[in-house]
């Protein structure tokens, strides 16, 4: 909700307030996407702070999330119900840890009970294959949604915000600087993603239906999928 610049009552601020945040951190059970702050707003006008902390969502059963950390510092990641944050430790390594204490600058999430599973095709092999299939498989379907894949990847290109302390950000490549890419082959992933076609620049990149982060079987490498080669991937789409 945008409010003007002129004089307000104080209770009618207050109220207003109350409601946004009571909107953003309910504990009902969500049947849509709850979308918070914008990915533009971080890369050309440098709000890098917390637009929400990970901790105020109380509904932790069958949520699942993802976006930065506040000042881009790292990788956030909400996986049916756990919370992980991975930052960069050197140019091949990072450190991961679960905890719900961690802010973001905009996030996206949604709690979602049951899933439907679909094999994918055989031809398809990467991410831009994969936004065609989905798009095509939920033409009907109410958007946008949480979706996941599950099983052997044949290779993945994964990055992490890593931005020095201090920096400006005006632009998507001062956002960029620090950030850290990592090549992984042939391991056992999930991958948590949401698809919109009319929230790019919000959620999704200017290019692209999908945000997707992903983390391995054993949890220790968690990053923002930029490419990917399919090799065993089961799609989950959430039934409605």
């Amino acid at each position: 909700m945008t409010i003007s610049k002129v004089a307000i009552p104080l209770f009618a601020m207050m109220l207003s307030c109350s409601s946004t945040k009571k909107e953003t951190v309910s504990d009902n059970t969500y049947s849509d996407v709850v979308v918070i702050g914008a990915m533009k707003n971080v890369m050309w006008k440098g709000e890098l702070g917390s637009s929400i902390n990970l901790d105020t969502i109380s509904n932790k059963k069958g949520l699942f999330g993802l976006g930065p950390e506040s000042y881009l510092t790292g990788e956030l990641l909400i996986n049916d119900g756990k919370s992980y944050v991975s930052r960069v430790t050197s140019d091949s390594t990072m450190v991961v840890e679960q905890s719900f204490d961690v802010s973001a600058p905009f996030f996206v999430y949604a709690h979602v009970k049951d899933w439907n599973e679909i094999e994918l095709p055989s031809t398809l092999k990467t991410i831009q294959d994969l936004e065609k299939f989905i798009d095509e498989q939920t033409a009907e379907k109410k958007r946008p949604f949480a979706f996941k894949l599950v099983g052997k990847i044949g290779k993945a290109v994964i990055h992490i915000q890593n931005l020095p302390a201090g920096t400006k950000v005006a632009s998507p490549d001062d956002a960029h600087q620090g950030q850290v890419k990592y090549t992984l082959q042939n391991e056992e992933a999930e991958i948590v993603g949401f698809f919109s076609t009319k929230h790019k620049g919000i959620f999704t990149h200017h290019d692209s239906y999908l945000h997707m982060h992903l983390i391995t079987k054993d949890e220790r490498k968690i990053g923002h999928l930029d490419a990917l080669e399919v090799e065993n991937l089961k799609l989950y789409l959430p039934k409605k």
